[in-house]
């Protein structure tokens, strides 16, 4: 009898540390797979690469060891599933109504996404910041600059940036801010390579274009595109091929820009 409770135990405890497994690796997959997606993260980070001066792209290669900015660009969400690293939480995103402006509205204490790629940039600068440090902020600056380019990113605090915005994606119930996070990108069924191949051709005027200008204007840019979001799209709205016909694009030059500026911050801080 003693030997069948002791078996019978160690079935359950068995099945309790499987359970707790699952539960950690679904936690973590879910927490990695926000903003941008994976796919849009890498595709940010392949584009990013493509554009970086000589000197940079010797400079990141020694702090990264030869990893590719797209292989790290999802690392600002994976560290999410580890609570040390809680307070980055409040970086990914910056809210501010849309009849107000950023600087007009009080800031949050715990930082936000301006306030993140700001003390990135300051860190991978510091000639006294350790190689640890630059190894983690470079990291999240690359996150980040996906993050900005994200519109639903420069959202509204009242429904958590769109994550409370309820729609139908292809009548399956989401939120407004998944829908533009990854139910777009991977209904497009294009890999982070293909998307980072296939990108706009722009004459060297329209490049300038986008390189010009600084962190905060582009976050207004994403800010923008957010308003006309919120206004063509309604809370339990069924979106679907024509939602896809008026935004993939729209969402692939998001991806692009953030690349090309992810460049113009890297080439500045290892010029």
């Amino acid at each position: 009898m003693s030997n069948s409770i002791f078996a019978l135990n160690n079935i359950n405890m068995l099945r309790f540390l499987i359970a707790i497994l699952f539960f950690t690796c679904s936690t973590q997959f879910a927490l990695a797979t926000e903003d941008w997606g994976r796919t849009g993260h890498r595709a940010t980070g392949e584009i990013a690469e493509k554009h970086l001066s000589k000197k940079a792209k010797k400079a990141i290669d020694k702090l990264l060891q030869g990893a590719s900015l797209a292989l790290v660009s999802n690392y600002g969400d994976a560290i999410k599933s580890d609570s040390a690293y809680r307070k980055y939480g409040p970086w990914h995103y910056v809210n501010f109504p849309f009849n107000s402006t950023y600087e007009a509205t009080e800031k949050s204490e715990k930082g936000d996404l301006y306030v993140a790629i700001n003390s990135c940039v300051s860190v991978l600068k510091d000639k006294n910041a350790t190689q640890e440090e630059k190894v983690f902020y470079l990291k999240m600056l690359i996150h980040f600059m996906g993050d900005l380019h994200q519109p639903l990113h420069v959202g509204l605090a009242e429904d958590k940036g769109g994550n409370d915005f309820q729609v139908r994606w292809f009548n399956k119930g989401t939120n407004l801010h998944t829908v533009w996070d990854s139910k777009m990108l991977d209904s497009y069924k294009m890999s982070y390579t293909e998307l980072a191949k296939n990108t706009t051709q722009l004459s060297k005027k329209e490049l300038k274009t986008i390189q010009q200008g600084t962190v905060k204007d582009w976050m207004y840019e994403s800010r923008a595109l957010c308003k006309t979001i919120y206004a063509t799209t309604q809370v339990g709205d069924k979106l679907g091929y024509r939602y896809m016909y008026d935004y993939v694009d729209i969402a692939r030059m998001q991806l692009q820009k953030g690349g090309i500026r992810l460049a113009v911050l890297l080439n500045e801080i290892f010029a």
